[in-house]
């Protein structure tokens, strides 16, 4: 049971439809609010996540200390487009109110094998957003597919500025993945030792259930230990996991969110 709270408390809530409006975003936002005003004793999200357009209303709305305010930004989620723009955008995002960026490693450069462009990019929007916004970076393991390649970036992302690296963007196949993560999570613990620099880690796309939830859970621990197992290093990127959760925690349908 604790555990299950623990992952309701890593959670960033997650909007990212073409329809969404300012309006989906209050609407989250006040959903937080009312399910902390309810139920004071449970934890809260880690973060709402959401398109750049939304990131005033829910700012507006949310009433909740401690959660914070996440962006998409950096041409997500194809990453396809140019540098400065990249830069350009995720700099607004926190000049809106926005308290996390989380960004596209660029797969262009990637294969085609610039490693310096991939880093150059993460450096100067890390620069762009400033040292109080916090940068995720999104590797999209369903396209790098290997093991090389995702230790690889993992690292290209990390040593240039990344607080988080993130599995998936949720808008391709596969996304999450146990063999992804396992990988990641052991590029972040050999960084650690080689640098004492905590980065976090954080699973998207396809985590819906509670069992889902525990597995990376599980990893997580196995590999990185209980000192990752906080909001501040460790999130997961969902939409339905939240009200999944508090159905095995409540044992009784609460639809929150």
């Amino acid at each position: 049971m604790e555990k299950l709270k623990q992952c309701f408390s890593f959670i960033d809530l997650t909007t990212l439809n073409a329809t969404d409006t300012g309006s989906r975003g209050r609407l989250f936002a006040e959903n937080v609010n009312r399910f902390s005003r309810e139920y004071p004793l449970m934890p809260h999200v880690a973060a709402i996540c959401v398109y750049p357009a939304l990131i005033q209303a829910v700012r507006e709305t949310l009433q909740v200390p401690g959660v914070s305010i996440a962006a998409v930004g950096g041409g997500f989620p194809a990453s396809q487009t140019f540098s400065r723009i990249k830069e350009l955008e995720c700099a607004l995002c926190v000049e809106q109110g926005a308290d996390e960026v989380d960004i596209v490693l660029s797969l262009n450069y990637f294969f085609s094998g610039q490693y310096d462009l991939v880093a150059m990019e993460i450096r100067q929007i890390r620069q762009a957003i400033g040292a109080g916004a916090h940068l995720k970076v999104i590797l999209e393991t369903g396209a790098l597919r290997t093991e090389e390649n995702i230790r690889k970036a993992s690292f290209l992302a990390m040593e240039n500025g990344a607080d988080f690296i993130k599995t998936s963007t949720g808008k391709m196949e596969p996304a999450a993945t146990h063999f992804a993560a396992r990988i990641m999570c052991q590029s972040i613990a050999e960084y650690y030792e080689q640098t004492h620099r905590r980065v976090g880690f954080k699973p998207a796309g396809g985590i819906v259930t509670s069992a889902q939830a525990l597995e990376y859970y599980d990893i997580v621990n196995q590999i990185l230990g209980a000192e990752w197992l906080h909001p501040s290093l460790f999130r997961i990127g969902a939409s339905r996991l939240a009200n999944n959760l508090l159905k095995d925690i409540f044992s009784q349908d609460l639809v929150f969110f």
